[in-house]
């Protein structure tokens, strides 16, 4: 799960990035507060690749996409681009972690059987 939803927000990272350059375009906005909100989101997703294996980090990850959606409210686009990234994160965590149970019933399945063998000998 976490390289899913870690190249999902680094992904993000990079919209959001070009999304306040798009931002900054708007005159009722000031480039402090713009890369102010920008800023902390970056960062939050930069962050949030090392607690994707927590639940607290896959919900901070929700949080962050509903902001994603919101910023359309400044830049239209983000309306669709910050759905087309709900839409990855949600499957990144759906199958990273379907990923992860298929590689804990591996690595089971290898200990019983290496046991297994080394018993036999």
């Amino acid at each position: 799960m976490r390289t899913l939803c870690s190249s999902t927000l680094i992904g993000e990272f990079f919209v959001i990035g070009f999304a306040a350059l798009v931002a900054m375009k708007d005159p009722d906005l000031s480039m402090g507060t713009v890369w102010t909100v920008s800023g902390i989101a970056m960062v939050l997703c930069v962050l949030l690749c090392g607690m994707v294996t927590r639940r607290s980090g896959v919900v901070l990850g929700w949080a962050l996409q509903i902001a994603l959606i919101a910023s359309g409210v400044v830049v239209p686009t983000m309306y669709f681009l910050g759905a087309v990234f709900a839409g990855l994160w949600w499957a990144s965590v759906h199958f990273g972690r379907k990923v992860d149970a298929a590689k804990a019933r591996f690595a089971a399945q290898a200990a019983e059987g290496g046991s297994a063998s080394a018993d036999a000998v």
